[in-house]
């Protein structure tokens, strides 16, 4: 394997203190992980997960110091591997990049053919990493929805919670190109009309689902996609329908169940736990496909919050966890400062 040209990467440090600290600094070849396939980083994304490795606000990274960025869409500069050439587009998402080997903030990196799936035919770049790795979880949810019966048959209403980060949001968008009806439920009412033109149909205080002290309320959906958990999660399962289903896919709000079972014994509810880091290749490049074909090109930009170098990535992490991001940040490792 060759080596890399001139290598920029945001290295993030762990002081003594246990304070994190981030540096652009060029990066050795001989550095980088093992793997079979040399990447050219065109487009990344800032994920929540992102935002809590660079900052230090949860343990997300394992060893220091680590190159963070769970996801990436690129050009393949060199291979060993017989499934990849020079010049194919690939988009990596998951497998432990950016928290246990170095991620996808940099401008070029290593990988395993085998964790690499092709990008889509129109798909861009921007718009693959506007997807991302939020996009694939969100996917991954209908998914989960479908698999526990819930079919759009004019009457299905999904909740979605975080409608305006970019799991929330691109399971809003998702849901409603397939044929569901969607309920999107946010602390940012302030952005109800953002939501409609995502495709909610209703738009509620979230604070509805944590109102009742019932163990069970009135039946108001068919299923949910939940990114929060905590009381948000346990809140929702009292108002799902006789038979439904939920997607369960983060922790935004806490990682408690505050539950009882009665939604389980009494109405038949699935409680769908959703991962996009282990997922086989095969569930993995049927999603990219799945949404590729159904998001309108017109909705990525709606999408798009800004596009940011290295140098800016700390800042707009920060402005995530505080809730200042709706949509999505995207990163370009070339972009100058």
């Amino acid at each position: 394997m060759p080596d890399t040209p001139s290598n920029l990467v945001l290295l993030v440090h762990r002081d003594a203190d246990g304070t994190h600290r981030s540096e652009i600094t060029p990066f050795p070849s001989e550095s980088l992980p093992e793997g079979d396939v040399l990447v050219r980083v065109i487009r990344s994304g800032i994920n929540y997960k992102d935002a809590l490795a660079v900052t230090g606000r949860s343990p997300i990274l394992r060893r220091f110091p680590m190159i963070p960025g769970i996801d990436l869409t690129g050009e393949v500069v060199a291979s060993e591997n017989p499934d990849w050439s020079p010049g194919d587009a690939v988009i990596l998402t998951g497998h432990g990049v950016g928290e246990t080997r170095h991620g996808a903030f940099a401008q070029y990196t290593r990988l395993p053919g085998a964790w690499l799936i092709p990008r889509p035919a129109g798909l861009t770049s921007d718009g693959a990493m506007l997807l991302g790795t939020a996009g694939l979880t969100a996917m991954l949810c209908v998914m989960a929805l479908e698999d526990g019966g819930i079919r759009p048959d004019g009457n299905a209403e999904i909740l979605v919670t975080g409608p305006t980060g970019g799991v929330g949001g691109w399971a809003v968008v998702l849901l409603k190109q397939l044929g569901y009806r969607v309920c999107a439920a946010t602390g940012r009412l302030a952005h109800e009309s953002y939501l409609r033109q995502l495709g909610a149909e209703t738009v509620i205080d979230r604070q509805e689902l944590t109102a009742s002290n019932k163990p069970l309320d009135t039946q108001r959906w068919s299923g949910a996609i939940d990114v929060a958990g905590g009381k948000t999660l346990a809140g929702l399962l009292k108002f799902i329908h006789y038979g439904g289903t939920v997607a369960a896919c983060g922790l935004a709000d806490e990682p408690g169940l505050p539950a009882t079972v009665f939604p389980f014994i009494l109405r038949n509810i699935r409680l769908q736990g959703v991962d996009s880091v282990h997922i086989d290749r095969e569930t993995r490049a049927t999603a990219w496909k799945r949404m590729a074909e159904a998001v309108p090109s017109e909705l990525f930009a709606t999408f798009l919050e800004r596009t940011v170098g290295l140098n800016d990535i700390p800042q707009a992490c920060q402005e995530l966890l505080d809730g200042q991001v709706r949509g999505r940040v995207l990163v370009d490792p070339f972009l100058g400062p």
